[in-house]
């Protein structure tokens, strides 16, 4: 693998906060089209009282027009226990180019953070 973890770019999503509704577990969007191979997204929930269905979107440009959303490779996933990290998956090629995360809270507050890692493409 070499050093490859050097060369991923980290990209925060949505900064650790108390979220009471779904508003507030929503990322801004995130400029996505200089990434290669998978971006993995990371959702990270600490105390909640309830739970948190989890969508990955997809639009053509920053301001959202098109928005969709789209499936991981491991699917559609919910956040229903306190102190989890879990991880989703979509390769880079199937994102028309500016990426988010919707965190839709079924009952509130949760505590939630969210981030992306991909490569970024190779330029000379």
């Amino acid at each position: 693998m070499g050093n490859q973890g050097q060369a991923a770019a980290v990209v925060k999503l949505l900064d650790p906060a108390s979220a009471a509704n779904t508003a507030a577990a929503t990322s801004a969007w995130i400029d996505a089209r200089a990434a290669e191979g998978d971006i993995v997204f990371t959702n990270q929930v600490g105390a909640m009282t309830g739970s948190i269905t989890w969508t990955i979107e997809d639009a053509t440009d920053g301001s959202g027009t098109g928005a969709a959303g789209i499936t991981p490779n491991e699917g559609a996933y919910a956040s229903g226990a306190a102190n989890q990290v879990q991880k989703r998956t979509v390769n880079a090629s199937a994102v028309r180019g500016w990426v988010r995360c919707v965190g839709t809270i079924v009952t509130g507050p949760s505590l939630v953070a969210v981030n992306i890692k991909y490569h970024p493409k190779y330029t000379t």
